[in-house]
Formats: structure tokens, C-alpha cells, sequence
């Protein structure tokens, strides 16, 4: 086992069992807590490698827990539309000046549901239907909320969509540039859910200022490293920044916009009450306590060490032959092309899942096969790194993948299971945040 200080920590007074939260739902749901606990065991034996998902503390997870999901609060603070809002308009007003003041933006919006509808609001601010909307394509490493077809950002709204070069896997700002000013965009969203590089923020505000576009920026898988200094961030560039508050960031799962002065009205009421109703309070807490900790100089060593991790774990990776996607990372993320291993994404995920490595199926860039079924898979460090896991554990967890895909190939289900009993007993070494192990 690995030394790593970035590892999380349970928290809770001294004496309370880390488990205490299910005794009451043992009692009145067995089933249901029945679930919950063999998730927890599932969590803290397996290699959880997607990206966008993470460990709560246990500080977070209380919050989430608290009586303040019993309070309606619809409206902002000191503007609500029920009374007995003394206590929770301090809460949100604490998780609004906590954003603030961690991604150095002048208005922050706490309240969206989840990344999706927070992706929709700034539509709604900004936007009619039919007006033109370009982002990054979905299968070049973009969202579903950047204008893809399938989305309702893309059925109500006229998108174009930029993509990669296929001899880089990088993005051709000339490319942008001049489909830019060839569609004459309201809007430009960057970042994405599966770019394992650097988003240049300036140079898409460059863009967006020559065409006079609003520039939103979608950082919700890299928002812990922005917030920890492990990324740039597009708080000087753009127009509207967008993030969820789970992944990299370490909280609940919630999400928050934020924005420059002038756009705080038109934001604040395409989120409330444009979209939703009366805000998760409970959720509002628990972001105030994830924005906390990731202002401490502890987080900012677990974004850097997500990085190196990162590093690690794509150049033990392409050591056994794996071709990716950029031909490595900058961030968490790591995007593999497995063509060259003759499987497809999903039944090496499936394979990967059942030998204890959890990671998702995905799409590469000018991937020929379909969506559901596609060429490669997608990983990332955030969650390893939480655990307390190293740069040094890095080419073990390659080695594994690398044996669970020649399995699968084999159709070795054996090999699979005693690969993932080796990984069970390896996971365990190491914590899990939140929670006791079972």
C-alpha cells in the first residue's frame, strides 16, 4: 500500500459508528438497506476508474443527510416564496460566497438540480429556440447539453458542432475559428465529457468575442482541479461557467453556475424560477461543505496528485500496448481506442467490471462503430486517488486491465475472478472515505 496525504478521511464525532446512518433504515426498509450496504462493500472492493465519479467525506455525506430536505425555499435568499427561511437562506448564501470566492467569480447559482438542467438554464438566459448554439460533438468528446441532436438542446435550438483532428485528438482552433464565423453562434459552449487534454479557455474567448458570442464554459469533470490549481481556469475567459459538484470537486450530486456581474439576473431566473422549483437545501449543504474542503491546501495536493495518477496510469498503459486517445492526458482522464486489441468498449468494460476495475464504454473521436457498442473506454484517477492510492500503484492497475482484456478475449472467466480477488484484497488496503469498510 501507498503513502498519499491527498487521501480522504472519514470524519464524525470520536465513538459513532461510520455506519450509524443505516440503523433506522435496517428497521423500517431491510431491503433497501440491504442494497445500500452491499454497495458500500461493492465501493470499497472494486478499482473505481470512471471519471466523473469520486468519494464523498463523511462530512459531505452528513449534510446530505440532514433535516434541511424537509424545507421548501423557492426564491433566493431574503426573496422566498414560503416563510422559516432564517436559517437555510444562511446556508445557501455560505455555499454562494464559498464559490465565489474558490473559482473567483462575481455571481454564483447553487441551485441546479444537476449538470443537465444547469447546461439548460444558460439557454434559457441566453437564447430563443432556433437560434444557433455550437459545441464540441458528443462523439468527439463533447455533452449531450452542447447541442447534441439526440438532446433537447439540439431539437430546440439550430447547433453546430466542432470536433478534433484525427491525427492529434486535439482541437484545431483555426477549424473553430472558421466555423465560427461561418454560423455566427449566441452561444459556444467548451469542455466536454471525455477530453483528456488542456482546455485552452482563452483562446475559445478569443473566438467568442470575435463573433460576439456568449462563451460558456462546461467544467464539470474538471472543476476539482481548476478549484485545487491543477487546471487553468476559464473564470477570466468566459462568459458562464457550468459544473456539477460531484466528480473532481468531491461533493454531492448537485451543480452550480457562475458568471460575471452583468449575467447574474438573466441566470438566476432561468434557474428559478425558469426551470425548477424550490432548491435541495440538503444538497446546498453539503456543496457549502465540499467547497470548504477543496479551499484547503490538502485538496490542492489531491488535484495535482489526480494528475500525476493520471500521468501514471496512461504511460503504464501505452508501456503494454493500449493506443489513446491524444496519445496521453493532461488531467483525470484517460480515453483508450482499443481497435488495436481487437475488442470492442463494452465487453471490455464488462469484462474489466466483473475482474474488479470499474470504468465505462465510450465512443472515440471518428469512432466507427455505434454508440452503444463502441471502440473504446473511458478512465480516470479522481476516485483511486481519494482512496489514497499512487503514482506507484498506477502500472498495477495497468498490468490488470491489461490481463481482464486478454481474458475476455479468451472468454477466461476464471482468470477474470481471480483477478478480481487480487483486486479486492489490493482495494481494501486502502480506506474508503465516508464509510466504514464491510
Amino acid at each position: 500500500m501507498s503513502e498519499n496525504p491527498t487521501a480522504g478521511t472519514r470524519s464524525g464525532a470520536a465513538g459513532t459508528d461510520p455506519n450509524s446512518l443505516l440503523v433506522d433504515l435496517a428497521t423500517a426498509d431491510p431491503q433497501i438497506a440491504e442494497l445500500v450496504a452491499a454497495e458500500v462493500r461493492r465501493q470499497a472492493e472494486k478499482i473505481r476508474l470512471i471519471p466523473s465519479e469520486n468519494y464523498v467525506s463523511r462530512a459531505v455525506l452528513e449534510a446530505t443527510g440532514t433535516v434541511l430536505t424537509n424545507k421548501y425555499s423557492e426564491g433566493y435568499p431574503g426573496k422566498r416564496y414560503y416563510e422559516g427561511q432564517q436559517l437555510i437562506d444562511q446556508v445557501e448564501q455560505v455555499a454562494v460566497d464559498r464559490a465565489k470566492a474558490l473559482f473567483g467569480v462575481e455571481h454564483a447559482n447553487v441551485q441546479p438540480y444537476s449538470g443537465s438542467p444547469a447546461n439548460l438554464a444558460i439557454y434559457l438566459a441566453f437564447l430563443s429556440p432556433g437560434d444557433t448554439v455550437m459545441g464540441m460533438a458528443l462523439p468527439m468528446g463533447g455533452h449531450l447539453t452542447h447541442g447534441w441532436n439526440v438532446s433537447a438542446t439540439g431539437k430546440w435550438f439550430r447547433a453546430v458542432q466542432y470536433g478534433v483532428r484525427p491525427e492529434t485528438g486535439r482541437v484545431d482552433f483555426d477549424e473553430v475559428r472558421a466555423l465560427a464565423l461561418a454560423e455566427r453562434p449566441k452561444l459556444i459552449f467548451c469542455g466536454g465529457t471525455a477530453i483528456p487534454r488542456t482546455i485552452d479557455f482563452a483562446a475559445y474567448a478569443s473566438i467568442a468575442d470575435e463573433v460576439g458570442a456568449i462563451l460558456a464554459a462546461d467544467i464539470a469533470h474538471i472543476a476539482g482541479l481548476v478549484a485545487g490549481g491543477a487546471h487553468p481556469s476559464p473564470a477570466p475567459h468566459a462568459d458562464v461557467i457550468s459544473t456539477t459538484t460531484h466528480k473532481t470537486l468531491r461533493g454531492p450530486r448537485g451543480a452550480m453556475l457562475m458568471s460575471r456581474a452583468e449575467h447574474a439576473k438573466a441566470l438566476d431566473r432561468a434557474v428559478f424560477p425558469g426551470l425548477q422549483g424550490g432548491p435541495h437545501n440538503h444538497t446546498t449543504a453539503a456543496i457549502a461543505v465540499a467547497l470548504q474542503e477543496a479551499s484547503t491546501a490538502q485538496f490542492s495536493d489531491y488535484a495535482h496528485q489526480i494528475v500525476a495518477n493520471a500521468a501514471a496510469l496512461a504511460a503504464a498503459l501505452t508501456e503494454r500496448g493500449f493506443d489513446l486517445v491524444s496519445g496521453g492526458t493532461d488531467n483525470h482522464l484517460i480515453l483508450v481506442d482499443l481497435t488495436n486489441k481487437d475488442i470492442a468498449g463494452k465487453p471490455a468494460a464488462q469484462a474489466l467490471d466483473r475482474a474488479g476495475i470499474e470504468l465505462n464504454y465510450n465512443t472515440v473521436p471518428f469512432d466507427p462503430r455505434k454508440p452503444f457498442d463502441p471502440s473504446g473506454i473511458r478512465l480516470g484517477t479522481p476516485a483511486v486517488t481519494t482512496r489514497g492510492m499512487g503514482v506507484v500503484d498506477m502500472p498495477r492497475i495497468a498490468g490488470w486491465m491489461d490481463e481482464a482484456i486478454e481474458a475476455a478475449k479468451k472468454g477466461d472467466e476464471d482468470q477474470l475472478d481471480a483477478i478480481a480477488a487480487e483486486v479486492r484484497s489490493f482495494s481494501l488496503g486502502f480506506p474508503m472515505p465516508g464509510w466504514s469498510q464491510l
